[in-house]
């Protein structure tokens, strides 16, 4: 019977070990997923072009600028997304662009411009994985445009921009980059733009 009792001592050791491995291996393994969807933060910025600036009268020159946009929103579900942006554009123009200013002022314009934006993706193509990464899809919104020298262009305009866009979603699953191609429209002074922006995107 002596003989036994070592066996069984050890036997009762054991058995808590056995019983906590066991118990882990029935949990599941934690599982990520290869891309993050959800509440969203990305920035744009690049060139933005106005063909014809907003004037009541005179000369209205094609004015080369710079645009920079940070945008919050969510994804709902893998196609769409919904979005708030504020956007800020600067653009030159030469001294013979007096505006809506009748004269009394002429020269670079800038504006901001705060609004709301849907990105639907249209095409998903898929990486060695099978998992989509690359996206083609189109964006669009409208905005309430504010110019500055208050002088020179006096009245808000309404903004809309609408594009496509080619989007990767990084092996980073939160980080995501794109680039799109956008038309803009100003509906009060019949204005067209365009501008070309590459953009960082990172999901909660």
């Amino acid at each position: 019977m002596k003989a036994f009792r070592p066996f069984v001592v050890c036997a009762a050791l054991a058995l808590p070990a056995l019983a906590h491995a066991q118990a882990a291996g029935d949990r599941p393994a934690d599982t990520f997923e290869e891309i993050e969807r959800g509440i969203y933060f990305s920035v744009l910025g690049g060139p933005f072009f106005v063909v014809n600036p907003p004037s009541a009268s005179g000369p209205r020159p094609f004015s080369p600028g710079q645009m920079a946009q940070v945008e919050v929103g969510v994804d709902i579900g893998e196609r769409l997304s919904l979005g708030a942006f504020l956007m800020g554009a600067s653009n030159r123009a030469g001294s013979e662009y007096v505006g809506n200013s009748g004269g009394a002022a002429s020269g670079d314009f800038s504006m901001l411009v705060p609004g709301a934006v849907a990105r639907f993706h249209l095409v998903g193509l898929a990486d060695a994985q099978d998992v989509q990464r690359t996206w083609i899809y189109l964006r669009g919104g409208a905005g309430y445009a504010l110019f500055r020298p208050q002088q020179l262009l006096p009245d808000p305009d309404i903004l809309v921009f609408a594009g496509p866009g080619l989007e990767y979603y990084t092996r980073l699953r939160h980080f995501s980059v794109g680039i799109e191609v956008t038309g803009s429209f100003f509906v009060k002074s019949q204005s067209f733009g365009f501008a070309v922006t590459p953009n960082l995107r990172y999901a909660f």
